[in-house]
């Protein structure tokens, strides 16, 4: 059996707040990788409940914050269209995602990101 692991190392201000985000992974070793945002997702099957942990740096735009969710939204339907292979549920969140992205669109063709 092998083991893998993934480290996430978050430098923060005098307020707590994150300025530099960077990421590992043992199968890759001394190859840190900067990110300005994650959002980590565990099942806790013994409540039926998520835990999370979204932590972003203070330098993250709003735009790219939106973009950042509509892409993992994106990435959590495909992995719920493979899982189920419920193709009615990816549909309904697949055009909840493309109407969000339009906006998105929308806002930063106004300037408004």
């Amino acid at each position: 059996m092998r083991k893998s692991t993934i480290s996430i190392d978050v430098l923060l201000d005098t307020q707590n707040i994150p300025e530099e985000i960077s990421w590992s992974a043992s199968d890759n070793p001394g190859q840190a990788e900067q990110t300005k945002a994650f959002a980590l997702s565990l099942w806790d099957a013994e409540n039926s409940a998520i835990m999370r942990i979204d932590l972003w740096t203070k330098d993250m735009l709003v735009g790219e914050m939106k973009r950042f969710f509509l892409q993992t939204l994106g990435g959590m339907n495909e992995t719920l269209k493979s899982a189920t292979n419920d193709q009615e549920w990816f549909d309904e969140v697949e055009a909840t995602i493309q109407k969000l992205a339009l906006r998105l669109r929308q806002e930063e063709a106004a300037g408004q990101n």
